[in-house]
This record gives C-alpha cells, structure tokens and sequence, in this order.
C-alpha cells in the first residue's frame, strides 16, 4: 500500500473561455468529486488557487485548482506541498491526456511530462517526477501543429461524453486511490472496457 493522498491537483486554465475545453479534463475531475469529499473551493493567493478540504474515508484530503493558467502549474503544487509538509508519494495530479483515446483513464507514478506543459512545470518546480497521476484521455488531432488548438476547443459531444465516463470511472476508485491502494485501482481503470463512440 502506498502513503495515502492528501493534496488532489486539477489541471486546466481558469476562466469561463476555457471551462468547456479539452484541456480542462482535470478541473472537470475536481469539480466531480467536490461532494463526495463534503468540499468546497476557496481562493487563496498563498496557493495561487481555489484550495479546500475534505474527507474520504477518514482520510483528509486537499483540492487544488491552479488559476496560474497550465503552463505555470507548478509554483501552486509546489507552495502547496511545502506548506503542508507533503510528501511527492501523497500527491495526485489529474490531467487531460492526448495519448489516450477519449473514455479511457490511467493511473501512473513518475514519468517524464510527456509535452503536457502543465506537468512539465510542475516537474520543474517540485525537482523530480515522483507524483501520482490521473491521466484522462482526449485523444489526438494527429498533427503536433494542431495540438494547441485542439486542447484549447470543447470536444464534440460524443468525446465529451466518453471523456465524462472516464471521469466518473475515475471517481468511483477514489476511495481506492485516497486511501493508497493504488494496484486495485489500477486494475479497475486499466482493465475497463472504453466505450464505442455512439454506444
């Protein structure tokens, strides 16, 4: 069993122009599991974002929202998990991943950014790769000159309903993943059927 996670990180770009974008899978995340964790989000300019605490199983648990816009994600992690005295092993971050077909979800430790500028920062302002990520899928453009604007629009409505049940499917092993066991949630989310477009 892995330490328990106490500091959940959404990754997106603030704003109402963003809020239904591609790249905006990991605020979407937050926002899911709020209730479940009896939450609510406050701003803060120690944390440079909306922060709030809650509980899942007896665990404590913190949520981060950057509003530093995602390619400067890290300094808000990083004020964060020294605030709080946290080790890298009792952090999540959730992302949107272009590797992954829409409805799928993974959930790896380490690793490099993978051109996700979001991690690459945070990666930068920690010093070392050694957090726990939620990657959800979003597919991709299949062109490197298409990404910016690919993440930066809302994906049709049948991506964006796979997206949602990856999301959800994510949602129900957060027990598993808060609490450190991380390979049940793991099987769980990898070995899970991803819906057909249109099923």
């Amino acid at each position: 069993m892995a330490l328990p996670i106490n500091l959940i990180v959404g990754l997106g770009n603030p704003g109402a122009r963003y809020a239904d974008t591609r790249h905006n899978a990991g605020f979407q995340f937050i926002d899911a599991i709020i209730g479940d964790l009896g939450a609510g989000l406050s701003p803060s300019t120690r944390f440079q974002g909306d922060i709030g605490q809650g509980s899942l199983q007896g665990h404590a648990v913190r949520l981060l929202a950057p509003n530093t816009f995602m390619n400067r994600s890290g300094a808000a992690v990083a004020q964060a998990v020294n605030f709080y005295k946290l080790a890298l092993q009792q952090v999540l971050v959730v992302h949107d991943e272009l590797d992954l077909p829409p409805g799928t979800v993974r959930l790896k430790r380490g690793g490099g950014a993978g051109g996700h500028n979001g991690l690459r920062d945070i990666i930068d302002c920690l010093g070392s790769p050694d957090f726990l990520r939620l990657r959800i899928g979003i597919g991709h453009p299949g062109r490197a000159s298409e990404v910016t604007n690919y993440v930066l629009r809302p994906a049709p409505a049948e991506e964006q309903e796979l997206i949602e049940e990856a999301i959800q499917a994510a949602r129900r092993e957060l027990p598993a993943i808060v609490s450190g066991d991380l390979e049940r949630a793991m099987h769980a989310l990898h070995s899970r059927d991803r819906p057909a477009p249109g099923a």
